[in-house]
């Protein structure tokens, strides 16, 4: 392996772990406290994420193709649905105790942190462009996430969370690819544009800081009996086998480089923090939920530079 190239990809891994650990941080230390966190989550998924999303789009030449457009979304909803059925045939091979266990391990393995650290590492690695097609392709898999993800954890409440799918930043998607179809930025006034550069500035460390705080909050369940088991089993499918199949899929369907690139990004990623909220919410099965997405992301800081080096070498792509 290039040592060059590998110090390059740590390089972009480190700054989001140690945002993330600055939000533990804050959260140990008092700073921000719990009572803040729904207020600056509002703050960061109604205002500061779609402006990201506008900022990304915009003017974006790679989301003036139908196949960058059509296609992404529609892998990332495969790639969850699929990570998911594929994660429940391991349930009981993790130590799974009764069926909501089992159904959190596979959906918490089943989605991969498309967000919260994919997204600043397509920043940090690639041009707008790519950036634009992760968007777009996380439409699909925030789809999944609050379809399947309410039918496996919600049961009888599913419909409650079915909202969610008109939420700013899923809005904000299609309002933007609309506008740069249009024409782009100029049909923006200079001022709206530069005002949602500068927010969206803001998006991805206070995102980042708020999961660092949720993750020291929950903390605890970590090191609760029989996780080391689950830790393992998720870790070795979300982080060992799934992102095989997803460099394999990414080589052979034929899509355009930004896209292979957002394929790549997402094959390296953890498990997602977001299931550690809806299990609280919807009633799944918490613990299981932090041991998947904890470990899972504690290993990641060592197989990030990994697969990506990887997927580099398997799809041509350049670092």
């Amino acid at each position: 392996m290039d040592s060059q190239a590998f110090t390059t990809v740590l390089g972009a891994v480190l700054p989001v772990v140690t945002i993330a650990l600055a939000g533990v941080a804050l959260r140990k230390a008092n700073w921000l406290t719990e009572d803040a966190d729904a207020s600056l989550l509002k703050v960061t998924i109604n205002l500061l994420s779609p402006c990201l999303i506008l900022d990304s789009i915009l003017g974006n030449k790679a989301l003036q193709q139908p196949g960058n457009v059509l296609l992404a979304p529609l892998i990332g909803y495969a790639t969850v649905a699929a990570g998911i059925a594929f994660a429940m045939l391991f349930r009981r091979a993790a130590g799974a105790k009764d069926p909501l266990e089992g159904r959190t391990f596979a959906f918490t393995v089943g989605v991969y942190n498309y967000g919260y650290i994919a997204i600043p590492l397509g920043m940090l690695l690639f041009d707008r462009e790519t950036v634009g097609v992760l968007f777009v392709h996380n439409v699909g898999t925030e789809f999944a996430f609050w379809t399947i993800g309410l039918v496996m954890l919600g049961g009888a409440n599913a419909g409650a969370g079915w909202h969610k799918l008109l939420s700013p930043p899923v809005l904000a998607i299609p309002v933007a690819l609309g506008i740069n179809f249009a024409g782009g930025k100029a049909l923006l006034p200079e001022f709206v544009v530069t005002t949602a550069h500068l927010l969206a500035q803001c998006a991805i460390p206070l995102g980042v800081i708020l999961v660092g705080a949720m993750i020291a909050d929950e903390f605890h369940e970590f090191h609760a009996a029989g996780s080391l088991r689950m830790i393992a089993v998720a870790s070795v499918l979300r982080l060992g086998v799934l992102p095989l199949a997803f460099l394999l899929l990414a080589k052979w369907l034929p899509c355009s480089v930004e896209l292979k690139r957002v394929m790549m990004l997402q094959a390296a990623m953890p498990s997602a923090v977001f299931p550690i909220i809806l299990a609280k919410h919807y009633g799944g099965d918490v613990a299981a939920a932090v041991r998947i997405s904890l470990g899972s992301t504690l290993v990641a800081v060592v197989t990030i530079p990994l697969w990506l080096r990887i997927g580099a070498r398997i799809l041509g792509i350049e670092l």
